[in-house]
C-alpha cells in the first residue's frame, strides 16, 4: 500500500509539542500524535483516518523516564518488559505483545491509546469502499455499523491492547497534557465505551506518563491471553488477576480486569468483591471465572467467535488464579 502524504513535526520538548498542537488546532488543521508508530503507520497505509500532520514524540526525553512508580509514555514496550523496576505481572503482559521488533518500537502510551480494531475497517480502502463503508469509516458517509446492523450511533470496534488490564488492577493513574494544562485520573476513567471515541483525550491532548501507587509491589498475580499466533496477534481475550495477601484464608484484596472483548478494557470490581466475601478456594475461583464469563460481551468482529472468546475468558481467569490456589 502507498503511504498517503503527511507532514511530520519533531518537537524536542513537551512544551514545544504542545505549542505545535495549539497552533495546528487554532488554524483548523487536524493532526495525530505518533509514538512508536507500530499501529498508526499501518493504519495510514490502509488509508484509515489519515491526518495531514503528524507530531512525533520520539525526541522528547522527558517522556522516556521509567521508575518503579512512574512510566513515561514513550518508554518502549521492550524496555518495560525488561526493566528491573517493572512489576512482574506488567512485565509479563508487556513481553506478550507482538514480536520483539514491535516491542522495541511500540510504546507504553501508544499501547494504552491503541485504536480499536474491527475486521470491517482494518482493511484496505478499496475493500472498505466495496462494502459501502462502515460506521467507523473515514469517508463521512454516515454508514451503518456492519457488526450490529441498522444502527450508526455506537461503534463496537474492539480494544485489543495488553497493558491496560494489568495497570487497572494495580490502581494506575494516567497523566495528560494539552495547551490548556495538565490533568490526571484513574486509568479506569480514561476509557470511553465507544469504538470511535475510545478515551477521554481532547483535541491536542496527549498522555505523558503513568504512575503507580506505593503499594503496587504488594500485589501478586498473573496475566493470561488468547491469541491466534504467538508472534504477532492482538489479544482475542486477555485476563489480569491480581491479589494482596494469602495466608491460607484467601486474599485480603482481589482485582480482575479484561481486554480484547469490548470497546474498552474492563475492571470487574463487583465480581471480585463477591469472590472475596465468600472465599473458599477452588470453588470460589470457579464461581469467579463463571461470573467474568457472563460479564463480558464480545461481538463478531475479530478472528475468534464471541462464544469461543467468552468460554476462553473463564479458562484464562482460572489459569490466572493458579498461583493464588498454591498453598
Amino acid at each position: 500500500m502507498r503511504m498517503p502524504p503527511f507532514r511530520v513535526l519533531s518537537p524536542k520538548s513537551l512544551d514545544e509539542a504542545l505549542t505545535m498542537s495549539r497552533e495546528l488546532s487554532e488554524s483548523g488543521e487536524e493532526f495525530d500524535w505518533v509514538a512508536g508508530g507500530t499501529d498508526l503507520l499501518p493504519n495510514y497505509k490502509w488509508h484509515i483516518n489519515v491526518k495531514r500532520h503528524v507530531i512525533s514524540l520520539s525526541s522528547i526525553a522527558e517522556l522516556r523516564e521509567i521508575s518503579e512508580e512512574s512510566i513515561g509514555a514513550m518508554v518502549s514496550i521492550n524496555e518495560l518488559a525488561e526493566h528491573e523496576s517493572t512489576h512482574p505481572v506488567l512485565a509479563k503482559a508487556a513481553d506478550s505483545i507482538a514480536s520483539v521488533m514491535i516491542r522495541r518500537s511500540g510504546t507504553v502510551g501508544g499501547n494504552i491509546c491503541l485504536d480499536t480494531r474491527c475486521y470491517w475497517i482494518n482493511q484496505s480502502e478499496t475493500w472498505r469502499e466495496s462494502i459501502d463503508w462502515c460506521h467507523k469509516c473515514d469517508c463521512g458517509t454516515g454508514a451503518d455499523c456492519r457488526v450490529i446492523p441498522n444502527q450508526n450511533t455506537l461503534c463496537v470496534a474492539t480494544y485489543q491492547a495488553d497493558l491496560a488490564p494489568v495497570l487497572m488492577c494495580l490502581g494506575a493513574t494516567i497523566h495528560l497534557a494539552s495547551p490548556k494544562g495538565k490533568r490526571s485520573m484513574s486509568l479506569c476513567d480514561f476509557f470511553k465505551l465507544d469504538g470511535m471515541t475510545r478515551n477521554v483525550l481532547e483535541p491536542g491532548e496527549m498522555v505523558t506518563h503513568i504512575t503507580l501507587p506505593e503499594d503496587a509491589s504488594d500485589w501478586s498475580g498473573d496475566y493470561q491471553k488468547l491469541r491466534q499466533r504467538e508472534s504477532w496477534d492482538f489479544p482475542e481475550a486477555g485476563v489480569a488477576v491480581l491479589w494482596k495477601g494469602d495466608e491460607g484464608d484467601g486474599p485480603s484484596n482481589l482485582r480482575v480486569a479484561t481486554t480484547g472483548l469490548e470497546s474498552i478494557p474492563s475492571l470487574h470490581s463487583e465480581e471480585a468483591k463477591g469472590a472475596l466475601e465468600n472465599w473458599s478456594g477452588v470453588e470460589t475461583v470457579e464461581i469467579l471465572s463463571e461470573s467474568i464469563r457472563k460479564a463480558v460481551k464480545p461481538v463478531q468482529n475479530t478472528w475468534f467467535s464471541p462464544s469461543y472468546r467468552r468460554k476462553m475468558v473463564k479458562v484464562l481467569t482460572k489459569r490466572a488464579c493458579r498461583k493464588l490456589l498454591v498453598s
